[in-house]
């Protein structure tokens, strides 16, 4: 006897049918024919045999013997079957629950509602929105609870399902996912169902066609899941939810979801673990939600840990997380923990058959590794050892994942439990040769810049001679003000990325150069206490490996933060040990900049004597080496001490030869500095036409150099000599020009200084009320910072018997 299968395929051939044209000769699906004629289903319906039989015209015996094959008896002639009650029609409710602590999203929840209860009452399209964001930040949370929101403006029912872009499991292809759609929507018989994914989404968007069903489309892994299963005409609506950005979705509501603000985390901490609880450790409430970096699911883990423990103080789970290597350990260990969550994500690009996937998944770990702010396309080429074209298409793939983010062109963050998991790969899959080998690369990478940096800025520092070759090219730096806004973007990141450094035994060697490096741009951008915290760790390793060069300049250099800090001591002991250093080596160059310095210092200190000594021993040494740099900074200190002694003759030779060898050098910095520096010599003097005359043309040249930080300091100068003119509104508009760019470049000594000078200006004019205001800004701008500065602002609030 031959069997169903063998016996179907045998008529369907006798009669010409191909499986698709018995398909539609017999009114079932091709999968149906499909199935029985590969013997999957062997026991069909009665009426599904019949309908084969009658389509392929089979005679009575024929008939039967199919019949046969199927084990099913034809009924009697006489016995006509009932009629089929119509089925009860089942309107689909499958939202999951919406959560009862749902917190925050205020303006995503306004926003969605509007795409799905627009101002027309019949919207002309399918309405369409698209939830994307890292995993773990909201995103089925935010559908669903929308979903419930606008669920009645659904009435023919709201259906869900989990794609499983990202798993756990499998994900869903289109074709599953149209079948269990449609089974949804009620047709879920042989007939009704067909194979092919065109046929399933021809059904799918008829059944849909004049109905009102919302449909929650979860986990997708990219547009292609997603577009095969959206409505075809206007009625239905559809929430996607991805990891994945879905912009190529066409008439889609992007919204892309943030970790929650600090305060809507401690309301969902709150929720979870108690309000009285929480209200009574706020600080540290808010610590766990930095912690946790303000991602939904571990803050939502975390108050249930608390809630299972309501005797534990949150202050401990707080320690408990603030140890980096068992962080995520506390997120959760099993599918739903914050690791797994993040490693779904990973994986899905490691086994994508696309290189770019796998590049990307490849990168993570050492994309993860700096710990800097953020990371440019640049600087992660450097980290992958890979052009810089190569880095940014990586890095763009890591966003349309969401494990980084973009918030401008060619730049991108990562969140830090992302950082967290990008770090525990690291040390799972790479050696710390590899690790150190890709931070090191970085380190050069800043150093060559910073380098280029200096040579733009102080072209004649001795400095630049140790300086390390580049091992790449270095990005284009046309001008002084190009580099000193490119190390801007990046000085957050550097500052990171020292200390990191510092602590690596295979990595601290590169530091002392790093830090030696930056003095061009920690000057000509006032970064005094940058220019020390680095200054510091440079020369402590550099000592403890015996680069006695680079220990004297950086032993030198910190003295430089003291100095325009007032702290004028230390400044002293720090360029009396780099002398020292210097006469050990010998270096004749070094020693020559220490007498500078040390003359300058001790002129401040009122030792005029002293500081001539060295004023002249550092022009003879200069003189004797030909470094005109150091020959023209001398005659700058001999210029301000002799104008101290009122020998004005005198001072004004020693300047004008300081100037002529920077003009002659055709350093405009240099020049402009000069300047600025007699111009103050000329205003301590009471020569205020020549000190206004000088400033000028300081002020001009940096205006020149595009450097607005030292131009406020011109401005400074130019305040508080019109102010002893008697020049109230000059000295006022000098001010407050001067203010807006110390703002503007971040300089709050500078800043608390012009407010103090311009307290005095309003002093002057009999505007106490203002002055006061200026000056207590003063005291709060130079707060901690620089207080030597800040003392001048108390004491003319003291003064004026102003309080503080």
């Amino acid at each position: 006897m031959a069997s169903l299968a063998a016996l179907l395929r045998k008529y369907r051939v006798e009669a010409g049918l191909t499986q698709a044209g018995l398909a539609e000769k017999a009114g079932l699906s091709e999968q149906a024919i499909s199935l029985l004629e590969r013997g999957t289903r062997r026991r069909p319906r009665v009426d599904t045999i019949e309908a084969l039989a009658g389509a392929l015209e089979l005679g009575a015996d024929a008939a039967e013997q199919l019949l046969h094959a199927a084990k099913i008896q034809r009924r009697p002639a006489a016995e006509t079957a009932p009629p089929r009650p119509e089925p009860v029609r089942v309107l689909p409710r499958q939202l999951p629950p919406t959560l009862s602590d749902f917190a925050g999203r205020a303006a995503e929840v306004a926003d969605l509602v509007k795409v799905f209860r627009p101002a027309e009452q019949l919207p002309e399209t399918v309405q369409l929105a698209a939830v994307t964001g890292m995993g773990g930040v909201g995103k089925t949370a935010l559908a669903v609870h929308v979903a419930h929101l606008v669920g009645d403006d659904f009435p023919d029912g709201q259906l869900y399902l989990d794609l499983r872009g990202y798993g756990p499991g499998t994900p869903l292809d289109p074709a599953e996912a149209l079948s269990q759609l449609i089974r949804s929507l009620g047709l879920d018989d042989d007939r009704t169902v067909p194979l092919g994914i065109n046929e399933l989404a021809g059904l799918y968007r008829s059944r849909l066609a004049g109905q009102r069903v919302l449909i929650v489309l979860d986990n997708a892994n990219g547009a292609a899941q997603v577009l095969p299963l959206l409505p075809g005409v206007p009625g239905s609506a559809v929430i996607a939810t991805s990891r994945r950005a879905l912009t190529t979705l066409p008439g889609f509501r992007q919204i892309a979801l943030a970790p929650l603000s600090e305060d809507d985390s401690v309301e969902l901490l709150a929720k979870i673990a108690g309000r009285d609880r929480v209200a009574a450790e706020q600080d540290a409430a808010r610590s766990i939600a930095q912690l946790t970096g303000r991602l939904p699911l571990a803050v939502r883990l975390i108050g249930a840990r608390l809630a299972a423990r309501p005797s534990w103080p949150i202050e401990h789970m707080m320690t408990q997380l603030h140890d980096e290597h068992r962080r995520l350990d506390e997120f959760g260990t099993g599918e739903s923990g914050v690791r797994a969550n993040i490693a779904g994500t990973a994986e899905f690009l490691a086994n994508s058959n696309q290189k770019l996937d796998r590049q990307a998944a490849a990168a993570l770990p050492l994309v993860g590794l700096p710990d800097g702010s953020d990371l440019s396309a640049l600087t992660a080429a450097h980290l992958l050892d890979v052009s810089e074209n190569a880095a940014e298409q990586i890095l763009e793939r890591l966003v349309d994942l969401n494990l980084l983010s973009s918030a401008l062109p060619g730049r991108y963050k990562m969140h830090d439990l992302i950082r967290t998991f990008a770090r525990e790969r690291a040390e799972q899959t790479l050696s710390e040769g590899a690790r150190g080998d890709a931070l090191g690369r970085v380190v050069q990478h800043y150093t060559g810049v910073a380098w280029r940096t200096q040579q733009l800025t102080h072209p004649d520092s001795r400095r630049l001679r140790l300086a390390s070759p580049a091992a790449r090219p270095l990005p284009e730096l046309a001008d002084t003000p190009a580099a000193l806004i490119w190390l801007d973007r990046e000085r957050a990141n550097i500052l990171g990325l020292v200390q990191q450094a510092s602590e690596s035994a295979v990595l601290r060697g590169y530091v002392p150069e790093l830090a030696l490096a930056l003095f061009g741009y920690a000057e000509a951008r006032s970064r005094w206490t940058e220019m020390r915290t680095i200054g510091r760790i440079g020369r402590a390793i550099a000592g403890d490996l015996g680069y006695h060069r680079l220990t004297a300049w950086l032993e030198h250099d910190l003295g430089i933060p003291d100095v325009e800090r007032g702290d004028l001591t230390p400044s002293i002991a720090h360029f009396r040990a780099s002398l020292t250093m210097f006469q050990a080596i010998p270096d004749l160059a070094g020693q020559a900049r220490c007498c500078t310095s040390l003359s300058y210092t001790l002129e401040l200190m009122g030792q005029p004597e002293d500081a001539l000594a060295f004023a002249q021993e550092a022009l003879a040494i200069s003189l004797k080496i030909s470094d005109h740099s150091v020959v023209g900074i001398s005659h700058l200190a001999l210029g301000r001490l002799h104008s101290r002694r009122r020998d004005h003759d005198l001072a004004r030779e020693s300047f004008d030869l300081s100037l002529l060898l920077a003009e002659k050098s055709g350093n405009l910095r240099s020049l402009a500095r000069r300047h600025q520096i007699v111009g103050q010599a000329y205003l301590e003097a009471g020569l205020h036409a020549a000190a206004t005359d000088t400033l000028l043309k300081s002020f001009d040249i940096f205006a020149r150099l595009e450097d607005g930080n030292a131009q406020a300091e011109s401005l400074l100068g130019l305040a508080t000599n019109y102010l002893a003119l008697g020049d109230h509104p000059a000295a006022a508009e000098r001010a407050e020009a001067g203010l807006q760019l110390a703002r503007a470049y971040g300089n709050q000594q500078r800043e608390g200084q012009l407010l103090i000078e311009l307290g005095k200006i309003r002093a002057s004019t009999g505007d106490v009320a203002a002055a006061a205001v200026a000056w207590r800004q003063a005291v709060t701008v130079l707060h901690a910072v620089f207080p030597n500065d800040q003392a001048a602002a108390l004491e003319l609030l003291a003064e004026h018997h102003l309080k503080a």
